[in-house]
């Protein structure tokens, strides 16, 4: 269900002159176009100025245009089928697959890395496979930067790919519009239809979960792919500079603004070491470069 439909739902349940008002303007309009003079005698200045506030009118080329006439009439018809007087349309929740599971769970698992030694090993081992010849090569800044740029490249992806943001929008459309008719509600000291949008607003709250689910499964996919990577690094700074094959990267000096000489387990603000604050730094740059870039849009329109 599109926007303007759902308004002119919203329109027409809180006023039944509404209806009056937009059949009018369908009837009047030319291409897709009407001016205030072609109505003003058969519709008030106040149902001419709440049709355009709702955008049901928006700017045209001569006059104002039908935002989409199609939803209009289908907002009109819902009403008459007696649609218009139930709950708003709740969007289906996304099924989590069976691998959507085994990789929370298998990210749950890693982070029992950062509090058993035999785990943070294991994992950081396995990857130290691949980033420690990098390591070896460049310097550790260069790496994290290698890291915060994956990081930024497949965080993008999975939320692009795992993240409906047709439903995403759905439940917010829904929620705005209990929040418009609550508001039309309370200039018309409608305390029935108060009581009405009370008791659907605690049947929406199931939006919040849905919405929660929605933006965590690509999250669950996201820290199964960089818990590991942060791991590695936390090994690398606690405990890699003891093995006399390896640099004493922890120990490594470096000058920043602010905080001036500092190595990389130096704690820059509280407990956030350097090393943690470079990687965010870099992972939130590359993030929205990447973002740019592919001209992916993180969020509902």
């Amino acid at each position: 269900m599109s926007k303007v439909e759902r308004r002119v739902r919203s329109l027409v349940r809180g006023d039944s002159e509404m209806r009056d008002a937009i059949e009018v303007v369908l009837d009047r309009a030319t291409d897709g176009e009407v001016q205030w003079i072609d109505v003003r005698d058969e519709i008030t200045s106040g149902q001419w100025g709440r049709l355009i506030e709702k955008e049901i009118l928006v700017d045209g080329e001569t006059g104002f245009a039908l935002a989409d006439p199609d939803a209009i009439e289908s907002g009109l018809e819902d009403d008459d089928d007696g649609a218009a007087g139930g709950d708003a349309e709740t969007p289906e929740t996304t099924s989590w697959t069976k691998w959507d599971k085994v990789a929370g769970v298998a990210t749950i698992g890693a982070f029992v890395g950062y509090a058993v030694n035999p785990v943070r090993n294991a994992i950081a081992g396995a990857i130290d496979v691949v980033l420690g010849p990098l390591l070896n090569i460049v310097p550790f800044y260069v790496v994290v930067m290698v890291i915060a740029l994956a990081t930024g490249l497949y965080s993008t992806l999975l939320r692009a790919g795992l993240m409906d943001m047709d439903k995403m929008s759905a439940y917010q459309d829904r929620m705005k519009e209990i929040q418009e008719r609550r508001k039309d509600a309370k200039e018309r000291d409608d305390q029935a239809e108060l009581d009405a949008i009370q008791e659907e607003q605690m049947d929406a709250m199931g939006d919040q979960l849905g919405m929660f689910k929605e933006q965590f499964r690509p999250m669950v996919w996201i820290m199964f792919l960089t818990i590991p990577a942060f791991l590695w690094m936390f090994w690398v700074i606690g405990y890699r500079g003891s093995d006399p094959a390896y640099p004493a990267v922890a120990a490594q000096e470096m000058i920043v603004p602010i905080a001036g000489t500092v190595t990389w387990d130096s704690g820059i603000v509280g407990p956030i070491q350097m090393w943690i604050l470079w990687y965010f730094l870099c992972s939130m740059a590359f993030t929205q470069l990447v973002q740019k870039s592919l001209n992916i849009q993180m969020s509902p329109s």
